[in-house]
């Protein structure tokens, strides 16, 4: 009876716990989705907090579209981030099976160096970089270039870590019975490797994603003109020097929010089914 008591002692401290954490992320949602379904002036009356709207409109969705030109920075967003995706995802790749799988002088210092780059604020390199583009005409001619070479760099040391990490789970006596057959190294890692890594390139891939999806700082420096914003770049200008378009910055950023909740959701699923299902044993 005591070990029954305590284990449901437990049980309920936890899910107390965890109930506090899911508040904690999903009030700040909840005010942003209410809050985009607001009138101006009920948002931003401070004599009566409303947790619910009182008069229900879309207009902060229709002047988003209509006022501020989100579709230019919806399909600036997507563009640039499934290209960084697929770019760091190939590179990390062909970067995280030579880590895993071959040995050469300066591996370690290699993963070393990608490790010290994530410590390196984002800041100290947009600087440097932004002279660079300034002298070769990208910032110009071409800022969306600019940043998806930004975005590149970032999130790949990152990801080759993670790929290899993920390599290095597979046996590699998979790739030898492929070899044993007749396949090469390429054809092999193409037809054998790469369906059993599938749950590690969808996280990988998800990881990129989202973090251009959500860059703000190198997108404000790196484009000038309006018509090459992103959504981040676009909700910021949407905060003025004596107004702030709450109802509208709201609606942008639950539109905004919808494709990373999709990704952390397809990551989860693949996470959850494994990522060496059906491989043998060493």
């Amino acid at each position: 009876m005591v070990h029954i008591n305590k284990k449901m002692g437990v049980t309920v401290i936890r899910t107390i716990i965890l109930a506090f954490f899911f508040l904690l992320v999903m009030l700040p949602i909840y005010w942003m989705a209410i809050t985009s379904f607001k009138p101006h002036q009920e948002i931003i009356n401070t004599q009566v907090v409303t947790y619910f709207p009182q008069t229900f409109t879309l207009d902060n969705y229709r002047d988003l579209f209509a006022l501020f030109d989100y579709g230019d920075y919806l399909r600036n967003s997507i563009v640039l981030s499934v290209s960084t995706a697929v770019a760091v995802t190939i590179l990390s790749i062909f970067g995280g099976y030579g880590l895993a799988r071959y040995q050469f002088k300066g591996k370690t210092t290699m993963l070393l160096f990608f490790l010290i780059t994530q410590m390196i604020p984002g800041i100290l390199v947009i600087l440097p970089l932004y002279t660079v583009y300034a002298k070769l005409g990208i910032i110009s001619n071409a800022p969306h270039l600019g940043l998806w070479i930004f975005y590149v760099i970032t999130n790949l040391p990152f990801c080759v870590i993670t790929m290899r990490s993920f390599f290095e789970r597979i046996p590699y006596s998979l790739e030898e019975a492929a070899m044993v057959d007749g396949c090469s190294r390429l054809t092999s890692l193409r037809k054998v490797i790469l369906p059993i890594m599938f749950p590690g390139i969808v996280a990988v891939f998800a990881f990129a994603f989202i973090g251009a999806w959500n860059e703000l700082i190198a997108g404000i420096i790196f484009t000038s003109e309006p018509s090459a914003w992103t959504i981040p770049v676009g909700l910021k200008s949407l905060i003025g020097k004596n107004n702030v378009k709450w109802g509208v910055m709201m609606a942008g950023g639950m539109l905004a929010l919808l494709p990373t909740a999709l990704m952390f959701m397809i990551v989860q699923k693949y996470i959850v089914e494994g990522l060496t299902a059906g491989s043998v044993k060493e």
